[in-house]
C-alpha cells in the first residue's frame, strides 16, 4: 500500500532565516531564498513541496504594500486548499500576521509563519528546527493564522514577538478588576 504525498505551498520573503553572510562587506543581507538548502536536510518522501519566492528583504523594511503582495499571493493560493507555509522575519513577523488575519476572514486552510533569530547557515540557528516544526504543523493544524517557533504554535490573533525571550507569545487576554 502506497502513502500518498501532501503538498504544501511556501512562500519565501527574507528575513533572519534567509541571511548569508557576505564574504566582501563583512555584513548579513538577503541574498536570496536558502529554501532548497533547508529542504536539502531533510527528508521528505511523503510531502511535496511548492515554493514562491516572494520577497527578499529583512522584515524591518517591509512596508505595507510588501504585506498586501504577501496576502495576495496567499489569496491566489487558496482556492487550493492546500496549507501554506511562510519564511518571514521575526522583527515584524507578528503584524504580517495580523494584517493577514485581518484580510483573511474566512480561512479554510492552515496558513504557517515562521523565522528565525539566528540565520540558517550560523552554528546553534533555530531556523532548521523552527522550519521543520512549521512544516508539520501546516500539515497537521486546523484552518487557521499561526506562528510556529521554538517548539510553539501559536493562533492569531493576540501573538506577540517577546524580545526579552528571543520567542513569540499568545497575549494573555486576560484582564484583572
Amino acid at each position: 500500500m502506497s502513502v500518498s504525498k501532501q503538498k504544501v505551498f511556501i512562500i519565501t520573503t527574507g528575513g533572519t532565516i534567509e541571511k548569508i553572510y557576505d564574504e566582501e562587506s563583512g555584513t548579513l543581507a538577503n541574498r536570496g531564498s536558502v529554501l532548497q538548502q533547508l529542504l536539502g536536510r531533510l527528508r521528505l518522501p511523503y510531502t511535496t513541496i511548492q515554493s514562491y519566492d516572494l520577497l527578499c528583504k529583512d522584515s524591518l523594511e517591509m512596508t505595507d504594500k510588501d504585506r498586501q503582495m504577501i496576502l495576495f499571493a496567499v489569496e491566489n493560493l487558496l482556492e487550493h486548499r492546500l496549507p501554506i507555509l511562510i519564511l518571514h522575519g521575526t522583527d515584524t513577523m507578528e503584524h504580517t500576521a495580523h494584517y493577514l488575519y485581518e484580510n483573511l476572514p474566512q480561512v479554510s486552510i492552515p496558513i504557517i509563519m515562521t523565522g528565525a533569530m539566528k540565520p540558517f547557515g550560523f552554528e546553534n540557528s533555530d531556523a532548521l528546527q523552527n522550519f521543520t516544526e512549521a512544516l508539520f504543523a501546516s500539515k497537521i493544524m486546523q484552518p487557521g493564522i499561526y506562528i510556529c517557533m521554538h517548539g510553539q504554535i501559536h493562533e492569531l490573533p493576540g501573538v506577540y514577538k517577546n524580545r526579552e525571550k528571543g520567542t513569540f507569545e499568545k497575549r494573555n487576554t486576560l484582564t484583572h478588576t
